[in-house]
């Protein structure tokens, strides 16, 4: 992907492009590995319906999709809709990216991304210091509204990032934390969204970056729902 465009939210027609893409390479890929070798790198269910045909379960954000082969389309499990073309995207490239990398429980910050670096100044501008400026010095709000959206608050231990930090588990193999820091006379309170060490053997950097933009939107919007 050309740098220059990296870490922009593409537009609907830009994406449709992006998916119709990423399908004809999962297409390939399932003909090559097999369909039980994706359940197997992505940690999917497998509910195979013949040779060549079937779903996988999986849980994005907490909710239960299928992705259909061999037309690799998504749609919520329970009513049966197709997903945006956004999420259709995340998960296409989750199946693509995926090498069934175990995760480890570490955590690493956007730079510490491939190609992160250059961009981790703007990441940081509108993910982390969004949150802080949305949730001022108030712990409380912040846990309120991460427990309302399935955040886990991990216990606190001398490797814990920030006061409060709150695990999410945003597919079966990639979780985002959000660490936050109570402010005080001297300094401002802060926030950071960092990533599982194992994140890139499932999502580009760019993904990642759309990745953290939408947890710290969904985490803002909740703000005048408490």
């Amino acid at each position: 992907m050309n740098k220059a465009n990296l870490f922009r939210q593409p537009d609907v027609p830009q994406l449709a492009v992006r998916v119709a893409s990423l399908q004809e390479q999962l297409r390939a890929l399932q003909q090559s590995l097999g369909a039980e070798a994706l359940a197997a790198r992505t940690g999917c269910e497998l509910r195979a319906e013949g040779t060549e045909s079937g779903k996988f379960a999986l849980n994005i954000w907490g909710q239960l999709v299928h992705m259909v082969y061999p037309d690799w389309v998504a749609s919520d499990a329970q009513s049966g809709e197709m997903l945006p073309v956004s999420t259709q995207a995340l998960l296409l490239y989750y199946f693509v990216t995926a090498d069934g990398k175990l995760p480890e429980a570490r955590w690493i910050s956007f730079a510490d991304l491939p190609d992160g670096r250059f961009y981790n100044q703007a990441f940081q501008g509108y993910s982390g210091s969004e949150l802080a400026r949305a949730f001022q010095n108030d712990l409380e709000a912040i846990e309120h509204v991460a427990r309302k959206l399935g955040g886990k608050l991990l216990a606190k231990t001398a490797d814990t990032p920030g006061d409060r930090a709150f695990h999410f588990q945003a597919l079966p193999r990639v979780a985002v934390l959000v660490a936050y820091w109570q402010g005080d006379e001297d300094f401002p309170a802060a926030a950071q969204v960092l990533f599982e060490i194992t994140t890139p053997h499932y999502l580009p950097t760019d993904v990642c970056a759309i990745l953290g933009s939408t947890l710290t939107r969904r985490l803002i919007k909740q703000v005048g729902n408490r």
